[in-house]
């Protein structure tokens, strides 16, 4: 059964996919902040909250607002970056770095684990994500 994207169901899924993954953990071992994903859309913005330390997603949930949490990261784009990095035709860091995934955080801590970020992206194709 599909997942919608975005939903608080969907990061939960993508948490216990993280949280599965021998990859993800030795990707991230290094690996400390918490994130929320902003997903611009013209209906109204959707917010996912991670919280992911040390290979592991500790906490994950949908959130009203970008305000709701201080996470050290944001990442905004409109669903259809989004939908385009998930499936694995956009590189995150690319993404990133060529701006079409907007960054409210510290990119060089980032770019110190581009792996994990990879491994996240492997682990979120795996879900039946619904868009």
């Amino acid at each position: 059964m599909s997942i919608p994207f975005p939903s608080d169901e969907w990061v939960k899924a993508l948490c216990t996919e993280l949280n599965q993954s021998a990859a993800y953990k030795q990707a991230a071992a290094k690996w400390e902040g918490d994130l929320i994903f902003v997903i611009e859309n013209p209906g109204g913005n959707g917010y996912l909250y991670m919280d992911l330390w040390h290979g592991e997603c500790r906490n994950a949930r949908q959130l009203d607002s970008n305000s709701e949490v201080n996470a050290e990261f944001q990442l905004a784009a409109p669903i259809a970056t989004w939908k385009r990095v998930i499936q694995g035709q956009l590189d995150p860091i690319r993404a990133l770095t060529g701006r079409q995934l907007k960054l409210k955080g510290n990119l060089m801590k980032i770019m110190k684990t581009p792996k994990a970020a990879i491994e996240l992206v492997n682990c979120s194709k795996g879900l039946d994500t619904k868009w």
